[in-house]
């Protein structure tokens, strides 16, 4: 029984430890000496920080990665937590820079106490971080994004999702410095222009996924460049007022897009989505909803191209089309799961 305690214990400790939540792991190091000692033996159990949507998240935070089982964590998630501010990220810059070294995804979403400066502070330690989040935060600028590309410089997902201050200033700094940026959500920064996305468009040729949602002052003269991405996977523009089916047929020369947002492009006639149909045929994910200039003409060429592929498809809005029945869609696209994508 000793030996079974002292060789199975510890394994099964380990597989179930691996299944659980933080806060229930941290309960399990009460239990027993033993059981604390077997935890803290296993350096894998203590590379994320979940602190989302906690109240006092800065002293959490500070105090985790004071502690050595925290010394190589990976993974931060301070996702819409509370009590939060610029003078908790300079205490990890000063007296916590060892346990942030070998930190790769950093969560700040909706931790709008936090500034440029604390943007510097948190990634001042960080070299090898590659996804960096920090949605719905009116407070940073491009001053944020400039810390941010001098202190790391492995970045491959950025989302800026909400960040109304960034200006195309910060997109030259991102397509200067990650030209293997893989992911980018720039969503609802208005101040952009075409310049700007121009500039990534250019410059970010790894591209896969693209999220320009609630933009409409970009011109085809931007969305006609987005034909250089020609790894984009995913690309939602949603409420590109001013994108024409000559902007669409360029994006239709994204093969690999298998995700694309079209609602109230209200621009868009059938040529443009024909094009896509042709140009696009892997798609599964296509959302036409509201764009009153599609006819039935759109259906018969996504038929013919992508009914193989297509499992989600939003036509309600679409007063050209006629047949927009679940069971007249189903026999066109046999894989339609999802017929609404928008309430």
């Amino acid at each position: 029984m000793e030996a079974w305690n002292r060789e199975a214990v510890p394994k099964v400790m380990k597989i179930v430890s691996t299944r659980l939540p933080q806060r229930d792991l941290i309960s399990l190091l009460l239990v027993s000496p033993s059981i604390y000692r077997n935890l803290i033996s296993h350096p894998s159990l203590w590379l994320v920080l979940d602190f989302h949507e906690m109240n006092k998240a800065g002293d959490r935070l500070i105090a985790a990665l004071s502690l050595p089982r925290y010394h190589n964590v990976n993974h931060i998630n301070l996702e819409f937590s509370h009590d939060l501010e610029d003078k908790h990220l300079e205490i990890v810059k000063n007296e916590c820079g060892r346990s942030t070294g070998n930190l790769e995804v950093l969560n700040l979403n909706g931790c709008q106490k936090i500034s440029d400066v604390g943007i510097d502070f948190i990634t001042y330690n960080c070299p090898k971080l590659k996804v960096f989040s920090i949605y719905w935060n009116i407070r940073v600028s491009d001053v944020g994004v400039k810390y941010l590309v001098k202190n790391c410089k492995l970045v491959v997902d950025l989302n800026l999702s909400g960040c109304k201050n960034v200006t195309d200033e910060s997109l030259k700094l991102i397509a200067e410095n990650y030209q293997g940026l893989q992911l980018l959500n720039l969503t609802r920064c208005i101040k952009l222009t075409d310049r700007g996305l121009q500039t990534i468009l250019l410059n970010c040729s790894s591209l896969q996924s693209l999220n320009l949602y609630a933009l409409s002052s970009f011109t085809d003269k931007a969305y006609k460049k987005i034909s250089h991405l020609v790894h984009l996977q995913f690309l939602d523009i949603c409420g590109a007022q001013n994108l024409s089916d000559e902007g669409l047929s360029q994006i239709a020369k994204c093969k690999n897009l298998n995700s694309l947002n079209l609602t109230w492009c209200v621009r868009i006639s059938d040529q443009g989505v024909m094009d896509i149909a042709q140009g696009c045929r892997f798609l599964e994910f296509l959302s036409l909803f509201g764009i009153v200039g599609v006819t039935d003409k759109s259906l018969e060429a996504l038929s013919s191209f992508c009914s193989n592929t297509l499992t989600t498809l939003d036509v309600n809005g679409c007063i050209g089309i006629k047949r927009r029945s679940r069971d007249e869609l189903l026999q066109l696209f046999p894989k339609l799961t999802c017929f609404k994508v928008h309430s």
